[in-house]
């Protein structure tokens, strides 16, 4: 396994068109039918972009929330080697499926699952500390999601069906607490993530606002704060399309429910849209003796500080100097 900084990986743009196909065209054949029941799923192209360029072969890739092993699919396939944790049993059996149907498609990266709570894998991965080039990892957006639809067009003109739109019913699991609990404990999941990294590595999160009783969650300023707070640096910020794009028109990936839920909020005078991107957060860990400066995120303005331009970020930044 390679275990020193590498310095050369492709260019990301600052918009990736990583929604140019629909999930589930994205996920035919090459992951377990089965899995497609869990509710939220990263979209396997952002999965490959973020592991195309910040790895390298026989690189570790890690994802401590690996839900049905979307990362360690992607990463596998590029010939890198891949460790998800998992909290509920099921999916992490999905997970593991899924890499078992990788490596009988000819990938030819190791991957593994293990069953357990993330807020403690610093502990559960002590053997991989030091190691890992990337971590890759998107927080659950509360308990339910829009999950899967089932229409009258689909079943005969019946009523309209929803499933596999729960993470859990564990109270315990993250999905089910409340949004600063859910943050806070997400923080601790981004500590222990950082002691797995090697020198230059680097920790990536896929996420994006969502509402709670009809109020919008800026989830991604969250983990930006809990980030610093927790002795991480953002590095980079991306958008990846969940949407396509097509003769320069955006084409809506968005589900039955999100479009009838923007459209219900708009009647209501609430300028709500169908959501097209998600945030692609690249963090660093703030060099020993160093302070991160914390973004501003309110509007109101910040002072410059050099804290902010050379924490950990001259490493990542050299990963990303060959263009696509």
């Amino acid at each position: 396994m390679n275990t020193s900084p590498h310095t050369e990986t492709h260019r990301l743009a600052s918009v990736l068109l990583t929604g140019q196909q629909p999930s589930r065209i994205q996920r035919k054949g090459r992951y377990t039918p089965e899995s497609m029941t869990h509710p939220a799923k990263m979209l396997p192209a952002i999965a490959a972009h973020v592991v195309a360029a910040y790895t390298e072969p026989n690189d570790l890739v890690i994802d401590p929330m690996c839900g049905i092993g979307t990362t360690l699919v992607e990463a596998v396939h590029q010939g890198r080697h891949a460790i998800g944790m998992e909290y509920e049993a099921h999916f992490a059996e999905m997970a593991a499926g899924n890499l078992c149907h990788a490596r009988s498609q000819g990938a030819i990266g190791s991957g593994h699952v293990v069953h357990g709570d993330a807020r403690n894998i610093a502990t559960a991965l002590a053997t991989q500390a030091g190691t890992a080039a990337l971590v890759l990892t998107s927080p659950p957006y509360g308990p339910t999601t829009h999950g899967q639809v089932c229409t009258g067009r689909d079943n005969g003109g019946g009523k309209i069906d929803k499933s596999h739109n729960r993470y859990s019913t564990d109270r315990r699991n993250l999905a089910h607490r409340p949004t600063a609990e859910l943050v806070a404990g997400f923080g601790q999941i981004l500590t222990g993530c950082a002691a797995l990294l090697r020198p230059g590595g680097v920790i990536a999160v896929t996420v994006r606002p969502f509402r709670v009783a009809s109020e919008l969650v800026d989830l991604p300023g969250q983990v930006i704060t809990v980030a610093e707070d927790n002795g991480l640096v953002l590095s980079d910020r991306f958008a990846a399309l969940l949407c396509g794009l097509r003769d320069g028109q955006i084409v809506t990936r968005a589900s039955f429910f999100q479009m009838i839920e923007s459209r219900r909020l708009r009647e209501h005078g609430i300028p709500a849209m169908a959501t097209a991107h998600e945030d692609l957060l690249v963090f660093v860990p703030v060099e020993k003796g160093r302070r991160a400066a914390r973004l501003d995120l309110d509007g109101g303005g910040v002072a410059s500080s050099p804290d902010r331009l050379d924490i950990g970020t001259a490493a990542a930044h050299t990963r990303r100097t060959r263009a696509r």
